[in-house]
Protein backbone atom coordinates (compact mmCIF):
# COMPACT_ATOMS: atom_id res chain seq x y z
CA UNK A 1 0.00 0.00 0.00
CA UNK A 2 1.54 3.27 -1.08
CA UNK A 3 1.07 6.45 0.90
CA UNK A 4 1.53 10.17 1.32
CA UNK A 5 1.87 12.46 4.37
CA UNK A 6 -0.16 15.67 4.70
CA UNK A 7 1.90 17.95 6.94
CA UNK A 8 1.13 21.39 8.25
CA UNK A 9 3.31 24.45 8.53
CA UNK A 10 2.00 24.77 12.11
CA UNK A 11 -0.80 23.65 14.37
CA UNK A 12 -4.20 25.02 13.39
CA UNK A 13 -3.43 25.38 9.69
CA UNK A 14 -6.27 23.04 8.73
CA UNK A 15 -4.57 19.66 8.36
CA UNK A 16 -7.60 17.66 9.50
CA UNK A 17 -10.00 19.29 7.02
CA UNK A 18 -7.40 18.95 4.24
CA UNK A 19 -6.93 15.28 5.12
CA UNK A 20 -10.66 14.59 5.15
CA UNK A 21 -11.09 16.32 1.79
CA UNK A 22 -8.20 14.33 0.32
CA UNK A 23 -9.51 11.02 1.67
CA UNK A 24 -12.99 11.81 0.35
CA UNK A 25 -11.64 12.86 -3.06
CA UNK A 26 -9.53 9.72 -3.45
CA UNK A 27 -12.43 7.51 -2.41
CA UNK A 28 -14.77 9.30 -4.84
CA UNK A 29 -12.22 8.61 -7.60
CA UNK A 30 -12.50 4.89 -6.87
CA UNK A 31 -9.45 4.37 -4.66
CA UNK A 32 -9.60 2.33 -1.44
CA UNK A 33 -8.18 4.76 1.14
CA UNK A 34 -6.53 3.89 4.45
CA UNK A 35 -6.32 6.94 6.75
CA UNK A 36 -3.61 7.32 9.38
CA UNK A 37 -2.50 9.86 11.97
CA UNK A 38 1.03 10.80 12.96
CA UNK A 39 1.37 11.13 16.71
CA UNK A 40 -0.79 10.00 19.63
CA UNK A 41 -4.31 11.13 18.87
CA UNK A 42 -7.77 9.63 19.28
CA UNK A 43 -9.91 12.51 17.99
CA UNK A 44 -8.66 13.23 14.47
CA UNK A 45 -8.74 9.47 13.67
CA UNK A 46 -12.44 9.38 14.58
CA UNK A 47 -13.08 11.88 11.77
CA UNK A 48 -10.85 9.89 9.40
CA UNK A 49 -12.78 6.70 10.10
CA UNK A 50 -16.13 8.37 9.50
CA UNK A 51 -15.08 9.62 6.06
CA UNK A 52 -12.98 6.62 4.97
CA UNK A 53 -15.22 3.91 6.39
CA UNK A 54 -12.30 2.13 8.07
CA UNK A 55 -10.27 2.70 11.25
CA UNK A 56 -7.37 5.13 11.11
CA UNK A 57 -3.88 3.82 11.98
CA UNK A 58 -1.71 5.55 14.60
CA UNK A 59 1.91 6.12 13.54
CA UNK A 60 4.32 7.27 16.26
CA UNK A 61 8.07 6.64 16.46
CA UNK A 62 8.14 7.03 20.26
CA UNK A 63 5.24 4.69 20.98
CA UNK A 64 6.11 2.06 18.39
CA UNK A 65 9.73 2.43 17.27
CA UNK A 66 10.52 2.66 13.55
CA UNK A 67 9.99 -1.05 12.91
CA UNK A 68 6.78 -1.12 14.94
CA UNK A 69 5.55 1.98 13.10
CA UNK A 70 6.14 0.25 9.78
CA UNK A 71 4.38 -2.90 10.96
CA UNK A 72 1.36 -0.87 12.02
CA UNK A 73 1.32 0.94 8.68
CA UNK A 74 1.37 -2.31 6.73
CA UNK A 75 -1.45 -3.75 8.83
CA UNK A 76 -3.69 -1.19 7.17
CA UNK A 77 -5.85 -2.11 4.23
CA UNK A 78 -6.42 -0.21 1.04
CA UNK A 79 -4.77 1.03 -2.10
CA UNK A 80 -3.38 4.28 -0.77
CA UNK A 81 -2.75 5.63 2.73
CA UNK A 82 -3.23 9.30 3.63
CA UNK A 83 -1.31 10.19 6.80
CA UNK A 84 -2.31 13.34 8.66
CA UNK A 85 0.62 14.98 10.41
CA UNK A 86 0.82 16.42 13.91
CA UNK A 87 1.59 20.10 14.70
CA UNK A 88 4.02 21.60 12.17
CA UNK A 89 6.10 19.32 9.96
CA UNK A 90 9.28 19.49 12.07
CA UNK A 91 7.74 20.05 15.51
CA UNK A 92 8.10 17.45 18.27
CA UNK A 93 11.24 15.94 19.75
CA UNK A 94 9.91 12.40 20.28
CA UNK A 95 7.91 11.75 17.12
CA UNK A 96 7.36 14.61 14.69
CA UNK A 97 5.59 14.38 11.35
CA UNK A 98 9.01 14.60 9.71
CA UNK A 99 10.21 11.58 11.72
CA UNK A 100 7.20 9.55 10.61
CA UNK A 101 7.70 10.55 6.96
CA UNK A 102 11.39 9.60 7.22
CA UNK A 103 10.65 6.24 8.86
CA UNK A 104 8.21 5.35 6.08
CA UNK A 105 10.06 7.11 3.23
CA UNK A 106 6.80 8.79 2.19
CA UNK A 107 6.49 12.06 0.25
CA UNK A 108 5.16 15.08 2.11
CA UNK A 109 2.33 17.30 0.88
CA UNK A 110 2.61 20.59 2.74
CA UNK A 111 -0.70 22.15 3.82
CA UNK A 112 -0.16 25.93 3.70
CA UNK A 113 -2.62 28.62 4.79
CA UNK A 114 -3.18 30.69 1.64
CA UNK A 115 -5.87 32.96 3.06
CA UNK A 116 -3.63 36.04 2.82
CA UNK A 117 -0.95 35.07 0.33
CA UNK A 118 -0.08 33.83 -3.16
CA UNK A 119 3.66 33.91 -3.92
CA UNK A 120 4.27 33.65 -0.17
CA UNK A 121 2.70 30.18 -0.27
CA UNK A 122 5.46 29.08 -2.63
CA UNK A 123 8.10 30.83 -0.52
CA UNK A 124 6.83 29.01 2.58
CA UNK A 125 6.91 25.63 0.88
CA UNK A 126 10.39 26.23 -0.51
CA UNK A 127 11.56 27.21 2.97
CA UNK A 128 10.24 23.98 4.45
CA UNK A 129 11.94 21.96 1.70
CA UNK A 130 15.21 23.86 2.07
CA UNK A 131 15.16 23.35 5.84
CA UNK A 132 15.16 19.56 5.33
CA UNK A 133 18.39 19.76 3.35
CA UNK A 134 20.07 22.22 5.71
CA UNK A 135 19.11 20.17 8.77
CA UNK A 136 20.24 16.94 7.07
CA UNK A 137 16.73 15.52 7.26
CA UNK A 138 15.58 12.95 4.73
CA UNK A 139 12.21 14.63 4.18
CA UNK A 140 10.78 14.88 0.67
CA UNK A 141 8.52 17.95 0.51
CA UNK A 142 6.99 17.10 -2.86
CA UNK A 143 3.93 19.30 -3.20
CA UNK A 144 1.55 21.89 -1.78
CA UNK A 145 -2.12 21.78 -0.88
CA UNK A 146 -3.37 25.35 -0.43
CA UNK A 147 -5.72 25.73 2.52
CA UNK A 148 -8.38 28.50 2.51
CA UNK A 149 -7.57 29.41 -1.09
CA UNK A 150 -10.02 30.96 -3.55
CA UNK A 151 -10.12 30.05 -7.21
CA UNK A 152 -9.34 32.28 -10.18
CA UNK A 153 -6.49 34.76 -9.77
CA UNK A 154 -5.73 33.58 -6.25
CA UNK A 155 -5.23 29.99 -7.31
CA UNK A 156 -3.28 30.96 -10.46
CA UNK A 157 -0.92 33.10 -8.43
CA UNK A 158 -0.10 30.19 -6.14
CA UNK A 159 0.40 27.72 -9.00
CA UNK A 160 2.57 30.06 -11.08
CA UNK A 161 4.84 30.85 -8.13
CA UNK A 162 5.66 27.20 -7.46
CA UNK A 163 8.75 25.74 -9.19
CA UNK A 164 8.23 22.82 -11.54
CA UNK A 165 9.57 20.28 -9.04
CA UNK A 166 7.10 21.30 -6.31
CA UNK A 167 3.67 20.06 -7.33
CA UNK A 168 0.48 22.06 -6.93
CA UNK A 169 -2.00 19.53 -5.54
CA UNK A 170 -5.14 21.60 -5.23
CA UNK A 171 -6.87 23.82 -2.73
CA UNK A 172 -9.38 23.79 0.10
CA UNK A 173 -11.80 26.69 -0.40
CA UNK A 174 -12.58 28.94 2.57
CA UNK A 175 -15.90 27.93 4.11
CA UNK A 176 -17.48 28.28 7.52
CA UNK A 177 -19.00 24.84 6.95
CA UNK A 178 -15.51 23.30 7.03
CA UNK A 179 -14.95 24.18 10.70
CA UNK A 180 -14.96 21.37 13.25
CA UNK A 181 -15.90 22.55 16.79
CA UNK A 182 -13.34 21.94 19.51
CA UNK A 183 -13.29 21.38 23.26
CA UNK A 184 -10.59 21.05 25.89
CA UNK A 185 -8.95 17.90 24.50
CA UNK A 186 -9.18 19.00 20.86
CA UNK A 187 -11.82 18.70 18.17
CA UNK A 188 -15.20 17.11 18.71
CA UNK A 189 -15.22 13.41 17.89
CA UNK A 190 -16.22 12.39 14.37
CA UNK A 191 -19.53 10.97 15.56
CA UNK A 192 -20.44 14.30 17.22
CA UNK A 193 -19.59 16.92 14.61
CA UNK A 194 -18.98 15.43 11.17
CA UNK A 195 -18.40 17.83 8.31
CA UNK A 196 -21.56 18.46 6.24
CA UNK A 197 -21.47 16.17 3.17
CA UNK A 198 -22.05 19.07 0.78
CA UNK A 199 -19.12 21.06 2.20
CA UNK A 200 -16.85 18.01 2.06
CA UNK A 201 -17.92 17.35 -1.55
CA UNK A 202 -17.09 20.93 -2.48
CA UNK A 203 -13.68 20.81 -0.80
CA UNK A 204 -12.82 17.46 -2.38
CA UNK A 205 -13.71 18.75 -5.84
CA UNK A 206 -10.69 21.09 -5.77
CA UNK A 207 -8.14 18.42 -4.70
CA UNK A 208 -5.96 17.12 -7.53
CA UNK A 209 -6.65 13.51 -6.71
CA UNK A 210 -4.68 11.68 -9.39
CA UNK A 211 -1.60 13.86 -8.88
CA UNK A 212 -1.62 12.93 -5.20
CA UNK A 213 -2.20 9.26 -6.00
CA UNK A 214 0.68 9.24 -8.51
CA UNK A 215 2.92 11.05 -6.01
CA UNK A 216 2.36 8.44 -3.27
CA UNK A 217 4.84 5.62 -2.89
CA UNK A 218 5.24 2.29 -1.10
CA UNK A 219 7.13 2.37 2.22
CA UNK A 220 9.72 -0.29 3.08
CA UNK A 221 8.43 -3.32 4.92
CA UNK A 222 9.72 -4.00 8.44
CA UNK A 223 11.74 -7.11 9.23
CA UNK A 224 9.68 -10.12 10.18
CA UNK A 225 9.12 -10.42 13.91
CA UNK A 226 7.85 -13.51 15.62
CA UNK A 227 4.54 -12.40 17.06
CA UNK A 228 3.56 -13.90 20.40
CA UNK A 229 1.18 -16.77 20.01
CA UNK A 230 -2.30 -16.74 21.44
CA UNK A 231 -2.80 -18.62 24.68
CA UNK A 232 -3.45 -22.33 24.11
CA UNK A 233 -4.74 -23.28 27.57
CA UNK A 234 -8.11 -21.58 27.15
CA UNK A 235 -8.84 -18.17 25.73
CA UNK A 236 -9.07 -15.43 28.37
CA UNK A 237 -12.06 -13.10 28.25
CA UNK A 238 -11.52 -9.33 28.32
CA UNK A 239 -14.34 -6.83 28.86
CA UNK A 240 -13.60 -3.49 27.15
CA UNK A 241 -15.60 -0.33 27.92
CA UNK A 242 -16.68 1.32 24.65
CA UNK A 243 -18.91 4.39 24.72
CA UNK A 244 -18.48 8.20 24.67
CA UNK A 245 -16.88 8.15 28.14
CA UNK A 246 -14.32 5.52 27.06
CA UNK A 247 -13.76 6.33 23.38
CA UNK A 248 -9.96 6.63 23.19
CA UNK A 249 -8.80 3.25 21.91
CA UNK A 250 -6.19 2.56 19.24
CA UNK A 251 -7.49 0.10 16.62
CA UNK A 252 -4.22 -1.80 17.06
CA UNK A 253 -5.06 -2.32 20.75
CA UNK A 254 -8.35 -4.03 19.99
CA UNK A 255 -6.66 -6.03 17.22
CA UNK A 256 -3.98 -7.27 19.61
CA UNK A 257 -6.46 -8.11 22.36
CA UNK A 258 -8.61 -10.04 19.88
CA UNK A 259 -5.57 -11.98 18.69
CA UNK A 260 -4.93 -13.25 22.21
CA UNK A 261 -8.29 -13.09 23.98
CA UNK A 262 -12.04 -13.08 23.56
CA UNK A 263 -13.16 -9.43 23.66
CA UNK A 264 -16.62 -8.28 24.66
CA UNK A 265 -17.51 -4.60 24.81
CA UNK A 266 -19.91 -2.92 27.20
CA UNK A 267 -21.15 0.61 27.92
CA UNK A 268 -20.91 1.89 31.50
CA UNK A 269 -22.68 5.09 30.44
CA UNK A 270 -25.67 3.06 29.22
CA UNK A 271 -25.59 0.99 32.40
CA UNK A 272 -24.63 -2.28 30.71
CA UNK A 273 -23.71 -4.99 33.21
CA UNK A 274 -20.08 -6.05 33.24
CA UNK A 275 -19.75 -9.10 30.98
CA UNK A 276 -18.47 -12.35 32.46
CA UNK A 277 -14.72 -11.89 32.07
CA UNK A 278 -11.19 -12.61 33.26
CA UNK A 279 -10.04 -8.99 32.94
CA UNK A 280 -11.36 -5.48 32.35
CA UNK A 281 -9.92 -2.67 30.21
CA UNK A 282 -11.23 0.88 30.72
CA UNK A 283 -9.74 3.16 28.03
CA UNK A 284 -9.53 6.92 28.10
CA UNK A 285 -12.24 9.26 26.92
CA UNK A 286 -14.55 11.85 28.42
CA UNK A 287 -15.84 10.51 31.76
CA UNK A 288 -16.20 14.10 32.99
CA UNK A 289 -18.89 14.71 30.35
CA UNK A 290 -20.84 11.67 31.57
CA UNK A 291 -20.03 11.80 35.27
CA UNK A 292 -23.69 11.77 36.36
CA UNK A 293 -24.51 8.69 34.29
CA UNK A 294 -21.36 6.91 35.48
CA UNK A 295 -22.13 7.71 39.12
CA UNK A 296 -25.44 5.92 38.78
CA UNK A 297 -24.15 3.09 36.60
CA UNK A 298 -24.39 -0.49 37.78
CA UNK A 299 -21.46 -1.20 35.46
CA UNK A 300 -19.00 0.71 37.67
CA UNK A 301 -20.36 -1.09 40.71
CA UNK A 302 -19.77 -4.37 38.86
CA UNK A 303 -16.20 -3.31 38.02
CA UNK A 304 -15.56 -2.40 41.66
CA UNK A 305 -16.87 -5.78 42.82
CA UNK A 306 -14.77 -7.61 40.23
CA UNK A 307 -11.67 -5.65 41.28
CA UNK A 308 -12.26 -6.52 44.95
CA UNK A 309 -12.51 -10.18 43.94
CA UNK A 310 -9.09 -9.98 42.31
CA UNK A 311 -10.06 -9.60 38.65
CA UNK A 312 -7.32 -7.68 36.78
CA UNK A 313 -8.60 -4.21 35.82
CA UNK A 314 -6.57 -1.77 33.72
CA UNK A 315 -7.72 1.85 33.37
CA UNK A 316 -5.99 4.50 31.25
CA UNK A 317 -6.57 8.22 31.94
CA UNK A 318 -10.39 8.33 31.69
CA UNK A 319 -10.35 4.77 33.00
CA UNK A 320 -8.22 5.91 35.94
CA UNK A 321 -10.74 8.68 36.61
CA UNK A 322 -13.64 6.23 36.60
CA UNK A 323 -11.79 3.89 38.99
CA UNK A 324 -11.14 6.69 41.49
CA UNK A 325 -13.31 7.46 44.50
CA UNK A 326 -14.73 10.73 43.17
CA UNK A 327 -14.72 12.93 40.08
CA UNK A 328 -15.31 16.67 40.48
CA UNK A 329 -16.32 18.61 37.39
CA UNK A 330 -18.29 21.82 36.82
CA UNK A 331 -18.50 22.34 40.59
CA UNK A 332 -20.16 18.97 41.27
CA UNK A 333 -18.59 15.91 42.86
CA UNK A 334 -19.69 12.49 41.63
CA UNK A 335 -18.99 9.10 43.18
CA UNK A 336 -16.99 6.81 40.88
CA UNK A 337 -16.05 3.12 41.26
CA UNK A 338 -14.04 3.76 44.43
CA UNK A 339 -11.37 1.18 43.62
CA UNK A 340 -8.34 3.48 43.57
CA UNK A 341 -7.57 5.78 46.55
CA UNK A 342 -7.83 9.14 44.80
CA UNK A 343 -10.19 12.00 44.14
CA UNK A 344 -10.01 13.45 40.62
CA UNK A 345 -10.72 17.07 39.73
CA UNK A 346 -11.11 18.72 36.31
CA UNK A 347 -9.28 21.99 35.52
CA UNK A 348 -9.64 24.72 32.90
CA UNK A 349 -6.12 24.16 31.55
CA UNK A 350 -4.40 20.95 30.64
CA UNK A 351 -2.30 19.42 33.41
CA UNK A 352 -0.01 17.29 31.25
CA UNK A 353 0.85 16.90 27.57
CA UNK A 354 3.86 14.85 26.51
CA UNK A 355 5.25 11.58 25.33
CA UNK A 356 5.91 9.44 28.39
CA UNK A 357 8.36 6.79 29.56
CA UNK A 358 7.65 4.73 32.68
CA UNK A 359 9.80 2.24 34.60
CA UNK A 360 8.00 -0.47 36.57
CA UNK A 361 8.76 -0.30 40.29
CA UNK A 362 7.26 -3.77 40.78
CA UNK A 363 5.53 -6.46 38.78
CA UNK A 364 2.29 -4.99 37.52
CA UNK A 365 -0.43 -5.73 34.96
CA UNK A 366 1.35 -4.15 32.00
CA UNK A 367 5.04 -4.70 32.81
CA UNK A 368 7.34 -6.83 34.97
CA UNK A 369 9.53 -5.06 37.52
CA UNK A 370 12.30 -3.02 35.92
CA UNK A 371 10.78 -2.95 32.44
CA UNK A 372 10.01 0.31 30.68
CA UNK A 373 6.87 1.29 28.84
CA UNK A 374 6.47 4.20 26.45
CA UNK A 375 3.20 6.05 25.96
CA UNK A 376 1.71 9.52 26.05
CA UNK A 377 -0.43 11.69 28.35
CA UNK A 378 -2.85 14.53 27.70
CA UNK A 379 -5.36 15.41 30.39
CA UNK A 380 -7.13 18.29 32.08
CA UNK A 381 -7.62 16.52 35.40
CA UNK A 382 -5.46 15.98 38.46
CA UNK A 383 -5.64 13.30 41.12
CA UNK A 384 -5.40 13.90 44.87
CA UNK A 385 -4.10 10.55 46.13
CA UNK A 386 -4.19 9.07 49.61
CA UNK A 387 -1.00 9.18 51.64
CA UNK A 388 -0.64 5.39 51.62
CA UNK A 389 -1.31 5.03 47.89
CA UNK A 390 0.88 2.55 46.04
CA UNK A 391 2.35 3.27 42.60
CA UNK A 392 3.50 0.85 39.92
CA UNK A 393 5.78 3.13 37.89
CA UNK A 394 8.48 5.76 38.20
CA UNK A 395 8.13 8.43 35.53
CA UNK A 396 11.28 8.85 33.45
CA UNK A 397 9.65 11.26 31.01
CA UNK A 398 6.34 13.04 31.53
CA UNK A 399 4.32 13.99 34.61
CA UNK A 400 2.38 10.94 35.76
CA UNK A 401 -0.09 11.11 38.66
CA UNK A 402 2.00 12.58 41.48
CA UNK A 403 5.63 13.02 42.55
CA UNK A 404 7.05 11.58 39.29
CA UNK A 405 5.05 8.38 39.75
CA UNK A 406 2.25 6.83 37.74
CA UNK A 407 0.11 3.73 37.97
CA UNK A 408 -2.07 3.64 41.08
CA UNK A 409 -2.45 0.06 42.32
CA UNK A 410 -5.13 -1.58 44.44
CA UNK A 411 -5.99 -5.31 44.44
CA UNK A 412 -5.01 -6.37 40.89
CA UNK A 413 -6.20 -3.04 39.48
CA UNK A 414 -3.90 -0.56 37.72
CA UNK A 415 -4.83 3.01 36.77
CA UNK A 416 -2.47 5.28 34.80
CA UNK A 417 -2.60 8.70 33.21
CA UNK A 418 -0.32 7.25 30.55
CA UNK A 419 -1.89 5.78 27.39
CA UNK A 420 0.17 2.91 25.94
CA UNK A 421 0.22 1.37 22.48
CA UNK A 422 0.24 -2.42 22.01
CA UNK A 423 3.64 -2.15 20.30
CA UNK A 424 5.04 -1.49 23.78
CA UNK A 425 4.10 -5.00 24.91
CA UNK A 426 1.79 -3.66 27.62
CA UNK A 427 -1.31 -5.47 26.42
CA UNK A 428 0.53 -8.76 25.95
CA UNK A 429 1.59 -8.47 29.59
CA UNK A 430 -2.00 -7.67 30.56
CA UNK A 431 -3.38 -10.77 28.81
CA UNK A 432 -0.59 -12.91 30.31
CA UNK A 433 -1.74 -11.75 33.76
CA UNK A 434 -5.30 -13.01 33.29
Amino acid sequence: MKGVVLAGTRSGVGKTVATLATVHALAAAGHAVQPAKAGPDFIDPSHHARVAGRPSRTLDCWLQGRAGLRRNYHRGTGEVCVVEGVMGLYDGDASSTAMVAEALDLPVVLVVDASAGMESVAATALGFREYAARADRDVDVAGVLAQRAHGGRHERGIREALPDDLAYLGRIPPSDDLAIPDRHLGLHMGSESPLPPEALDDAAAHVRTERIFDLAREPPRPPDRGEREAATDGTPRVAVARDPAFAFVYPATLERLRERASVETFSPVAGDPLPDCDGVYLPGGYPERHAGALAGSDALADVAAAAADGTPVFGECGGLMALAETLTTDGETHAMAGVLPAGVRMHDRYQALDHVELRARRDTLTAPAGDRRRGHEFHYSSADVAGDARFAFDVKRGDGIADERDGLVEYRTLGTYCHVHPASGAFDAFVDAL
